[in-house]
């Protein structure tokens, strides 16, 4: 993280997807580790922490890292909402409460709402100590589908672009975002557009495409909105499906991941020589996306951090 610090990235992202790790644990080590980089969650869903719970939290994040700290927001995905106990209706209006009562917590107003999913009584977040400013973190949602950009575009600060996509979902994905902020009486250059970009770079290319494999076979048979969004057939999926179990064992994945079609890995993710994958996320930038976040998924960390170094 320091590295990359010291070498010119604007921003770490920290992933909170399957049930493996939270992310504010890790985003608070970031937070306080660094100077300069900015922290984001990327993304947390808007189902598991209460609505005060979410603002005090990102509260907390915020006396780490004055003015660093973003909040990246999804709604969540099934099966695992659903395997977990809760029920994804209406996830639309579910989003909409959440962002402006954590707008108005943030903005240390004191909060009463009676809406559909979100029900607040005269609360604020109650700062004995420290600053008492409303505080200044942008927020981004974490938007698959059309109706969920276009809410994006309506309400955040911005979105977070989803990965294992072809870049011409992003034309159609800009489309949406505009006419979202046209709502709201915006443009696009109001909206920041970050995109998470599966990213393995090898000088052994070879490698890099197969380490990209092993994380595809996963995201297809566990994510079906990536799945869909990424283009791959229903039949494909479902054979991989048959295969892996919930979660994965490792051995699961090796059986199933030669289904992932080496067309595919080009596709939606930005994997091979350092030469090749700049040249990919520099795709996704002419579609509309403002940045890439890296998701890396093995390969040479520090390479990688070398390759696409904005100080290099």
């Amino acid at each position: 993280m320091r590295y990359a610090e010291e070498m010119g990235f604007e921003a770490v992202w920290q992933a909170e997807s399957r049930l493996v790790r939270d992310a504010i644990v890790p985003m608070a080590a970031y937070a306080a580790a660094t100077e300069r980089i900015h922290v984001g969650s990327g993304v947390i869903n808007n189902w598991t922490r209460n609505i005060g719970l979410l603002a005090s939290t990102f509260l907390t994040l915020d006396d780490l890292a004055p003015n660093r700290i973003i909040c990246g927001i999804g709604a969540w995905w099934d099966p695992l909402a659903k395997s977990v106990g809760i029920e994804r209706r209406n996830p639309l209006q579910a989003m909409r409460e959440t962002v402006e009562i954590f707008k108005r917590l943030l903005n240390m107003e004191r909060v009463t709402f009676h809406g559909e999913f979100h029900h607040v009584e005269n609360i604020e977040l109650d700062v004995v100590h420290g600053r008492r400013e409303p505080r200044n973190v942008p927020i981004m949602i974490g938007a698959t589908g059309p109706k969920m950009m276009e809410l994006a575009g309506e309400i955040a600060d911005g979105i977070v672009l989803n990965y294992c996509v072809p870049v011409e979902y992003n034309d159609v994905a800009m489309d949406h975002l505009a006419a979202g902020a046209r709502k709201a009486g915006r443009s696009m250059d109001d909206l920041e557009r970050p995109q998470l970009v599966v990213c393995s770079v090898e000088h052994d290319h070879d490698m890099a495409i197969d380490a990209t494999r092993v994380l595809l076979t996963q995201y297809l048979a566990q994510q079906p909105h990536i799945a869909k969004a990424s283009g791959v057939s229903n039949d494909t999926v479902a054979e991989i499906q048959s295969i892996l179990g919930w979660p994965a064992t490792h051995e699961q994945i090796q059986t199933a991941k030669h289904l992932v079609p080496e067309e595919l890995i080009y596709r939606i993710t930005a994997s091979g020589t350092p030469d090749e994958a700049v040249a990919k996320v520099q795709e996704y930038i002419a579609h509309g996306a403002t940045c890439p976040i890296l998701y890396p998924v093995g390969g040479n960390m520090k390479l990688l951090i070398e390759t696409f170094c904005p100080q290099c």
